[in-house]
């Protein structure tokens, strides 16, 4: 799975020129949380946030009047609140790997490139979609954890164990440094599954209905 495919195409973005109020109207009225900011020639030279735009508001305890704090604001023009230094992805990269990108750097969103012409942005609700399918959290089934050894084929011989009982993946996974696998099932009693998946694990440690 690519960014293109869970990206959002033609992202909602702000000029260079726009001021504060601007910006903050554009993402209340898209229900967007990040801006990207194009200059003139449409290229991507910055991104602002939400958090960006309420940092550039006057305190609550501000003595100003809403007159004041509103001419104040329309004087603040995005480049000076806008993060200048973009950290991109482009549309051919790995879902996971967008993933690692905003985990590491604490960002929320990634403009997506096509060399320098920016094709949308992947936020972190993207991926927690993904996520959300990855584990078929929309699917009913039997969900079971459990912790295993980390020998070779050992999970081909849990996978073949369950589907002998034709049982339906619905999802499988493990972490890369964990010992724990999380799968799920259609049309599989529990007490089957408990059966035929003990001999090839260190212990269940849980399985319920989803």
């Amino acid at each position: 799975m690519l960014v293109r495919d869970r990206m959002s195409k033609n992202p909602i973005t702000t000029k260079l020129g726009a001021s504060v109020p601007d910006a903050l109207k554009v993402m209340q009225g898209s229900k967007v949380r990040q801006l990207p900011v194009l200059d003139d020639k449409h290229e991507l030279v910055g991104i602002v946030s939400l958090v960006d735009l309420f940092r550039a508001s006057p305190s609550p305890a501000t003595s100003l009047s809403v007159w004041e704090i509103n001419y104040l604001l329309e004087e603040i023009t995005i480049d000076k609140v806008m993060t200048q230094d973009v950290i991109t992805v482009t549309e051919d990269a790995a879902v996971e790997e967008a993933g690692r990108i905003m985990a590491e750097n604490k960002i929320s969103g990634l403009p997506v490139m096509r060399g320098r012409e920016l094709v949308g942005i992947i936020t972190e609700s993207d991926l927690f979609n993904v996520l959300l399918e990855l584990f078929g959290a929309h699917a009913s089934g039997l969900r079971v954890a459990a912790r295993i050894h980390r020998e070779k084929g050992g999970l081909a011989k849990i996978a073949g164990a369950v589907s002998a009982l034709g049982a339906q993946f619905v999802s499988f996974g493990i972490a890369s440094d964990s010992e724990t696998i999380i799968f799920k099932v259609q049309d599989a009693k529990r007490d089957d599954v408990l059966k035929a998946v003990e001999p090839y694990v260190l212990e269940v440690l849980d399985i319920r209905e989803t």
